[in-house]
């Protein structure tokens, strides 16, 4: 890792929402890793720590992060699943698939827009007659390199029926 690596900025690749706004992502047994952690009123503690635990295990196995694609599941105001998108199993890692047709739509701004953004989502859905099932958050850039790009993207993707 570079100096500059290290410092933030740029740690993170630059996010191009145009292959995620208002698309509809098919998945046939995508390969994740899941790990949790906890929160406070939805805000993550620790994240940092357990990113890095969560890459440590897949560059020792020799794997590739799939895309950077990193999903959160908000279980509650107090822990949150991880869901990072892997190219192979992982040992010593909780093994999971999503598989399914998402909805996705790609939003910018500060963090605590999120409510806004979850109820815009479930608005935009319905006017798809689309109903979501299950919703999950790709936090695309750590907040130094959003602050270095001057933009901070965030995708909900919602499970849909089909």
């Amino acid at each position: 890792m570079n100096t500059q690596q290290s410092q933030g900025a740029n740690c993170c690749p630059k996010f191009d929402p145009s292959p995620w706004d208002g698309k509809i992502i098919e998945w046939d047994k995508k390969k994740f890793i899941k790990d949790h952690t906890f929160t406070f009123l939805y805000m993550p503690l620790r994240f940092g720590a357990l990113m890095k635990k969560l890459v440590g295990k897949v560059e020792k196995a020799g794997a590739n992060m799939a895309g950077q694609l990193c999903l959160s599941d908000h279980t509650s105001k107090w822990n949150m699943d991880v869901y990072l998108a892997v190219d192979k199993e992982i040992p010593d890692a909780e093994n999971v698939t999503l598989s399914g047709k998402f909805l996705s739509k790609v939003y910018e701004g500060p963090f605590q827009d999120t409510g806004k953004w979850c109820s815009d989502f479930e608005g935009y859905a319905k006017g798809k007659g689309l109903n979501i099932r299950k919703t999950y958050m790709w936090y695309t850039t750590c907040p130094k390199c959003a602050k270095v790009y001057g933009k901070n993207y965030t995708v909900l993707l919602g499970q849909v029926n089909h």
